[in-house]
C-alpha cells in the first residue's frame, strides 16, 4: 500500500511528526522533493531531532528511506545531517539510499542562488541555499544527477571546482545510490510511504506563484518524483495547522496585524515554536485560511486531512477562521490565481469559541471539548474533506486517530 502525506498551507504543518508517527507501520519511507531547505522536527521522548534532507522515517532501526528523484542533494548538508545522526545513535548506515535520478547541487550553486536574489526588485525570500538554482539546471538540461557522478562525458562541461567536489564526494554517495522504480517495484507488497516536502501553497504549479518552492510539493509529486506511476498512490493526506503560517516572502491574506494583533501574534508564535528549523527566522502567523485550505483539497485530491496544532488554541476564549476574501469590494471564496489579488484580500473572518481545556492528554476524539469538535466539524464541511487525525502535541504519542492511514478511504 503506497500512501502520500503532503503540506496542505504553507509548509511547516507538522508532517515530519506524522510521517514519523505513520513510519511506525511502513517498511519503505520515500521523500520524493525539495532540499536542504525544507525542515522537519520530530520529537522523541525528551529528545528533538530537525531533519532537512533524510526522511522522517529514519529514527526507527528497521526502516528504509530513500531521498527520491525530485530531490536536490547538498552533498555537505546531507552527510553533516547524518553524521548528526549517528552522533545520536541512529544507525543509518545500508538504511538511507538515494534515487540515481535525484540532482546534485554544486557549490557554486549557493552564491548564483544569492546574487539573483540580490539582484530581484520584489525578493523571493529564498533560503540562499542553491536549491533553486538545481532546479533551474535541472530543467535546462545542465544539471547533474547522481547516476552522472562517474560518466566522464556527462561532466565535460564542469568546472576544475565543480569536478574536483564531484570526484570528492562521489566515493560517499555512489554506494547509497539505487533505481527508485526498480526498487520499488521489488517492494510493491509493502507499506510505502511517500514524504512532500514544504506545502501546496509553496508549489511550483499550484503555490502562490512566484513566491513558491522550485519543487513539487503537491500530492502528483509523489508519482512523477517518488519512483511509481499515478494508479499505484492509494490513499492522499494533506496535513495542516489549526491556524496558518508562512516564512518568506510573499502574499497571506490572514496574516495577523502586527500593531492590532501583536499579542495575538506572538502568543501563537511562542505558543506553536513557528521559527524555521532551517533558518530560525520567526514564521509569519495569521487565522486558518478555509479558502486556501479547500483549495488544497481539491488541487490534490485529498482523501483526508490531518489537523495539527489545534493545542495552540487551549487557552483562547475566542478565536477565528477565514471563510472568504473580499477583494476590491466583491466576495470571493477560491483561491485566485493573481498575486495582486491576494495581496488586496481581506479575510471574511468567522469566529469560533474556544475550550479552554488542555488537550494534551486526550487521545480519543470522542473525548475532546465540544467546542473543538465543532470547530473540526466546521473545516470538514466547508472543505468537505474527512479530518480523520487530529495533533494535540509534538510527541508521537500526543495523537488521536480516527482512522489509520493505512486503511484505504
Amino acid at each position: 500500500m503506497n500512501v502520500v502525506v503532503i503540506g496542505a498551507q504553507w509548509g511547516d504543518e507538522g508532517k515530519g511528526k506524522m510521517v514519523d508517527y505513520f513510519a511506525a507501520e511502513a517498511q519503505v519511507i520515500v521523500r520524493f522533493s525539495g532540499g536542504a531547505n525544507a525542515g522537519h522536527t520530530i520529537v522523541h521522548g525528551s529528545e528533538q531531532f530537525a531533519l532537512h534532507l533524510v526522511p522522517s522515517g529514519v529514527l526507527y532501526p528497521d526502516k528504509i528511506v530513500v531521498l527520491g528523484t525530485g530531490m536536490v542533494i547538498d552533498p555537505i548538508a546531507l552527510f553533516e545531517e547524518l553524521q548528526m545522526l549517528a552522533d545520536r545513535g541512529i544507525d543509518w548506515h545500508g538504511r538511507v539510499l538515494i534515487s540515481d535520478r535525484a540532482h546534485i547541487v554544486l557549490p557554486r550553486y549557493r552564491q548564483i542562488d544569492l546574487d539573483m536574489e540580490a539582484a530581484r526588485k520584489h525578493p523571493i525570500g529564498t533560503t540562499g541555499r542553491g536549491i533553486g538554482v538545481t532546479y533551474a539546471m535541472k530543467a535546462s538540461r545542465d544539471g547533474v544527477r547522481l547516476a552522472d557522478l562517474d560518466d566522464p562525458d556527462r561532466l565535460v562541461n564542469l568546472s576544475d571546482e565543480d569536478r574536483s567536489f564531484v570526484d570528492t564526494w562521489l566515493p560517499r554517495l555512489k554506494p547509497m545510490s539505487v533505481d527508485l522504480t526498480d526498487y520499488l517495484s521489488k517492494h510493491r507488497n509493502t507499506y510505502t510511504l511517500f514524504e512532500g516536502a514544504q506545502g501546496t501553497l509553496l508549489d511550483i504549479d499550484s503555490g502562490t506563484y512566484p513566491f513558491v518552492s522550485s519543487g513539487m510539493s503537491c500530492a502528483a509529486g509523489a508519482s512523477a518524483q517518488g519512483g511509481i506511476g499515478p494508479k499505484a498512490l492509494d490513499k492522499i493526506l494533506g496535513v495542516f495547522k489549526a491556524y496558518s503560517t508562512r516564512v518568506g516572502n510573499g502574499p497571506f491574506p490572514t496574516e495577523f496585524n502586527e500593531d492590532s494583533q501583536s499579542a495575538l501574534c506572538n502568543f501563537v508564535r511562542n505558543t506553536g515554536r513557528e521559527f524555521g528549523v532551517t533558518t530560525g527566522r520567526p514564521r509569519r502567523c495569521g487565522h486558518l485560511d478555509l479558502v486556501a485550505l479547500r483549495y488544497a483539497c481539491l488541487v490534490n485530491s485529498l482523501d483526508a486531512l490531518i489537523l495539527t496544532h489545534l493545542d495552540v488554541y487551549d487557552t483562547l476564549d475566542t478565536f477565528e477562521a477565514c471563510v472568504g476574501y473580499k477583494i476590491n469590494g466583491k466576495l470571493i471564496e477560491h483561491l485566485p490565481a493573481s498575486i495582486r489579488d491576494l495581496e488586496a484580500a481581506e479575510p471574511v473572518l468567522r469566529t469560533f469559541r474556544g475550550w479552554k481545556k488542555s488537550l494534551k492528554e486526550v487521545r480519543n476524539f470522542d473525548d475532546l471539548p465540544l467546542e473543538a469538535k465543532d470547530y473540526i466539524s466546521f473545516i470538514e464541511e466547508f472543505t468537505e474533506t474527512p479530518i480523520e487525525i487530529v495533533s494535540v502535541g509534538y510527541d508521537r504519542k500526543e495523537t488521536i486517530v480516527r482512522k489509520s492511514p493505512w486503511i484505504r478511504s
